[in-house]
């Protein structure tokens, strides 16, 4: 499969506008993450590298289509001494599929304080998984040059009462480049990965359709994504066919690096008409893809 690298190589087609290249993928719908990652991209692309990323806001409009290029619209809607704005909109055939607003900074001195990290097992001491914990699937296999080593007890689940959270320690495989635009965009992509997972947790396995809806990300210290990374996930809430899920990501030392929120589709499948008149039940979609208008 396509590396990150690979993913996040846009090519500038014009002022402010980028296009990224069909990347192969076993789902139906392109990747949210994958999204969020390239369109970050394409704004930091228009900065000086004095300013890094520190928070994005996005929505998931249409499902995106894998097998067709993207464009990245980039416009600037502030260009200051200490912060700069970019709204990138992401489009396929003409139609808007995603939009985020990202703020970057140059850093100050201030005050400093953070959450410990919760007690959990090292990295080490915990098997390579090749399933999406919460929702019982495979890993797909664009997520393969991931490493996921999830918390031994979170598997439990799917039963009344269950916690509605779950950890996991999350790495790229490569080594990636002293680019802190590219690690940026890889924490941007991994914050999708299995996170509406969560919500799933306290209730039986039925059939349901999982996709995000909207994104939020705070990068909040220094970090490497090839190097280990502790995703703590939680969902607070599920009512009306959606889910609140919010994330906190650690190093190994313990040193809080990003906080992630998110809203996602949670409503239980349903027939779809086809296209003889006859009807059928959709597989449930990993709850990282962008979610189905109908």
């Amino acid at each position: 499969m396509v590396g990150l690298p690979e993913v996040l190589a846009l090519d500038e087609t014009g002022p402010d506008r980028f296009r990224s290249d069909p990347i192969p993928s076993e789902w139906a719908r392109t990747f949210g993450g994958q999204i969020a990652a390239q369109s970050l991209m394409a704004a930091a692309r228009t900065l000086d590298r004095s300013y890094s990323a520190h928070s994005l806001h996005g929505y998931f409009l249409r499902p995106g289509r894998p097998h067709e290029p993207t464009v990245h619209l980039v416009e600037r809607l502030r260009d200051g001494g200490s912060f700069c704005t970019r709204r990138v909109t992401a489009v396929q055939a003409g139609e808007a599929i995603f939009t985020v607003t990202a703020s970057f900074h140059r850093g100050d001195e201030g005050f400093s304080h953070q959450v410990d990290m919760p007690a959990v097992p090292a990295p080490d001491d915990i098997p390579e998984s090749d399933r999406i914990n919460g929702w019982g699937m495979p890993r797909p296999a664009e997520w393969s040059h991931w490493e996921m080593r999830w918390v031994p007890g979170d598997e439990r689940g799917h039963a009344p009462g269950a916690p509605a959270c779950q950890r996991v320690w999350i790495r790229y495989g490569r080594p990636l480049p002293d680019d802190g635009a590219v690690h940026a965009c890889a924490l941007t992509y991994l914050s999708d990965m299995a996170l509406l997972g969560s919500a799933r947790l306290p209730h039986p396995p039925t059939a349901v359709q999982g996709a995000s809806l909207d994104h939020s990300l705070w990068f909040l210290r220094p970090f490497r994504a090839d190097e280990w990374l502790l995703y703590d996930q939680v969902s607070p809430s599920a009512e009306h066919g959606r889910a609140l899920t919010r994330g906190r990501l650690f190093d190994t030392g313990g040193r809080l690096v990003a906080a992630v929120a998110q809203e996602g589709l949670m409503r239980f499948d349903r027939p779809r008409p086809t296209k003889g008149g006859d009807r059928e039940i959709s597989l449930s979609p990993p709850a990282s893809a962008v979610p189905d208008p109908r």
